[in-house]
């Protein structure tokens, strides 16, 4: 299905070399594009540094198998992340996401990490990671309306 806000130029990128006219496709997403970048750029710094990128989950569950909370990341040499954080709304305030970033950075120890990165808009969570021993290590001011988008450390 083509997305209606999909701008199509049949015409050559006049800032850098050309190899043939090409297409040019902006849309609201593409997960097909997200995951052949995702790829390509994983394998290009897997290249560059030798070291691989591997991917971590932390996942909990209710006695039922429901969703209570999730975390997704990754480690990198001796760096782990956390792109994603989630705990399900009922269950905020109850420890699930100090269990989900105590599991993740006990797995990222085991496998090497000396230190974790996340980072956090002022509306979502950085008192929580403050409290979790991360270190604040700068901010992007007026993201979005007025917030801030806030990076954090925490050494392992």
């Amino acid at each position: 299905m083509t997305n209606p806000h999909t701008i199509n130029r049949n015409t050559p990128d006049t800032t850098a070399p050309t190899h043939g006219a090409g297409t040019l496709s902006v849309g609201d997403g593409d997960e097909e594009l997200d995951r052949r970048l995702d790829a390509e750029l994983t394998a290009f710094n897997t290249r560059a540094t030798g070291i691989p990128v591997t991917e971590l989950t932390v996942r909990i569950t209710d006695a039922d198998g429901e969703l209570l909370g999730g975390l997704s990341g990754w480690n990198w040499g001796r760096c782990g992340g956390i792109e994603m954080l989630w705990v399900r709304e009922d269950t905020r305030g109850q420890g699930v996401g100090a269990r989900l970033i105590a599991a993740a950075e006990e797995e990222a120890r085991a496998r090497g990490c000396e230190q974790m990165i996340v980072s956090s808009f002022t509306f979502q969570a950085p008192p929580f990671y403050a409290g979790l021993g991360y270190r604040e290590t700068g901010r992007i001011e007026g993201l979005p309306g007025g917030h801030a988008d806030v990076s954090f450390v925490k050494e392992l």
